[in-house]
């Protein structure tokens, strides 16, 4: 049987260090100060039923259905109540720093890039030949074969070949260009001819063309994006004063 195994403060620190992961810690404090600093400009504040409210929220999230679970999972990740406290208000106060930035930009946002957000049910079958590919293609627009059919015989992926090359709801950004301007300029149902790309030759069956429309959740997904990009360029401007906290903690070792 193994001794017992003490565990320092020191230990933990170069454990991390070792495990190259200060540039992401030193990010999140980071981070933590830009928007503690913009919160206090802005007279930002959190009211005591926000923050229990937004407490029993992460204890929902986090399935810590009693005080038995909160304090396993305190114990878990050696947090105290205050630490929890702390947790819960940065984040938080995160949102209110999102709302206050960008609340009143995400509609011109989207109106100006409302395109990007569109998407497209597909069915798709990637092929190496491109031959092959277009006798497929005018085996299908002649009804001599079917999507399903040739999915099951050409898809190796077995999730993708059980479900006849059904790839779902796919958004506008995530074709590639020479992809998304034959899909989003189909007329569904329409079956596109061959279009090669670096991973291959696409056969593409267009379903259904999906518009997009600013509801909650494409609110705040434009909301996070905006605040993601004004973050890196406030992390840009402090990089000189990480270097600095960096060359500290590699000499403390």
């Amino acid at each position: 049987m193994l001794p017992a195994i003490t565990i320092t403060t020191d230990d933990i620190f170069n454990q991390v260090k070792l495990s190259c992961q200060i540039p992401e810690i030193i990010e999140g404090l980071v981070t933590r100060k830009i928007i503690a600093a913009c919160a206090e400009n802005a007279g930002i504040r959190v009211e005591i039923q926000e923050l229990q409210n937004a407490a029993d929220q992460f204890r929902l999230m986090n399935k810590l259905e009693n005080s038995e679970d909160t304090w396993a999972w305190l114990q878990k990740y050696s947090m105290s109540l205050d630490d929890f406290e702390e947790v819960v208000y940065t984040n938080l106060m995160a949102g209110k720093v999102v709302q206050h930035l960008f609340a009143d930009k995400v509609e011109p946002y989207f109106f100006e890039h409302q395109l990007d957000y569109a998407a497209a049910v597909i069915y798709e079958v990637v092929l190496d030949d491109k031959d092959l590919a277009m006798e497929l293609f005018y085996a299908l627009d002649e009804g001599e074969t079917s999507f399903y059919e040739i999915a099951h015989e050409y898809i190796q992926d077995n999730e993708l070949r059980r479900s006849g090359g059904y790839r779902g709801i796919v958004k506008r950004q995530e074709f590639k260009p020479e992809i998304s301007a034959a899909v989003f300029a189909a007329e569904p149902p329409q079956l596109l001819k061959p279009i090669v790309s670096s991973k291959g030759v696409h056969l593409i069956l267009v379903e259904e063309i999906v518009k997009s429309e600013l509801d909650d959740k494409l609110r705040s997904e434009i909301m996070s994006d905006l605040f993601s990009g004004w973050l890196k360029g406030q992390i840009g401007e402090v990089e000189v004063v990480k270097e600095v906290e960096c060359s500290s903690l590699s000499s403390k070792s």
